[in-house]
């Protein structure tokens, strides 16, 4: 494995092609009790100052993706806020010690993004915790599979349409009032905007609005100078697998089919998250940034 995310290393075993045994977790799950459990870049992520003085909110990010972005961002130099279920109190706790190993401010602060007055106070909470917002990173996300139409309950549907899209909608639009010019908004879409796995429906359908919504937004928040892009991550080790997001007997070949021949593991996307909260994308807006081991989207 590269010591850090600079090195010279071959893709195909930058990290390694896991073969997890067959494993579950009650939602949302508790990604130190995960095996193996994911690499958010914890010993490898090296910061450069790229976001030295910015304040960032960042949607579950006690875990996977989330995780990894907010130790990166950290690292980078931002002050960062998380939200998480109570229930991921472990897992939150790990990564609140690394935002302030790396000598920032960290906010943490437990709720259900499904409720409505809960992301507006997580909006509010951030900005105070902070002392300002100016990175918005819209990333936790519900995923349950089920194999027929019949069997996805009006409870699931909605709670995976209120996790990815509702909450989304609503931080974004409290949060907005609250950036200047030069502030981002970052949303995780998924290859699933694009090539759909049939037990995924609902999840899919989320992900493919989440992917409008961040292009159709961009172009209303550029002229204010706000820049909206999205990262579409490719089949990547998080909890969501091992919680009734992908058939169990799958998971010891989960994301062997892509070009790379293996999984992602989360420290692999904070480094796309770091580049468009950045002042290096500065010319980039609207985007959907694809990091999925090589798997062709439009």
């Amino acid at each position: 494995m590269a010591t850090d995310q600079y090195s010279l290393t071959d893709p195909r075993t930058r990290y390694p092609s896991i073969s997890p045994p067959i494993q579950q977790q009650p939602e949302p799950g508790i990604q130190a009790n995960m095996d193996p459990v994911p690499d958010l870049g914890e010993t490898s992520y090296r910061g450069s100052g790229r976001l030295t003085g910015r304040k960032a909110l960042i949607t579950g990010g006690d875990s996977g993706i989330g995780g990894a972005v907010a130790i990166a961002f950290a690292r980078e130099g931002a002050d960062v806020a998380i939200s998480y279920l109570p229930e991921e109190e472990q897992d939150a706790r790990h990564i609140v010690g690394l935002i302030k190993e790396a000598g920032r401010t960290a906010v943490a602060f437990p709720g259900d993004l499904k409720d409505k007055n809960y992301c507006r106070e997580l909006v509010e909470a951030a900005v105070t915790g902070l002392g300002g917002l100016d990175i918005v990173v819209s990333n936790a996300g519900k995923q349950v599979f089920v194999e027929k139409l019949e069997d996805i309950s009006d409870e699931q549907f909605e709670d995976t349409m209120r996790t990815n899209v509702f909450a989304m909608f609503w931080i974004i639009k409290a949060a907005v009032p609250h950036l200047k010019p030069g502030s981002t908004i970052i949303a995780t879409a998924s290859l699933e905007a694009y090539h759909q796995l049939p037990f995924l429906l609902d999840y899919a359908t989320t992900k493919g609005a989440i992917n409008n919504f961040s292009k159709a937004l961009a172009q209303q928040l550029a002229p204010r100078g706000i820049r909206v892009n999205a990262v579409a991550p490719g089949p990547t080790w998080t909890a969501l697998q091992v919680t009734q997001g992908y058939p169990p007997e799958k998971l010891p070949e989960y994301g062997k089919d892509n070009p790379l021949g293996r999984s992602g593991q989360p420290a692999e996307l904070a480094p796309a998250y770091v580049f468009l909260a950045s002042g290096e994308s500065s010319f980039v807006i609207g985007e959907t940034l694809n990091v999925n081991g090589g798997m062709p989207t439009p």
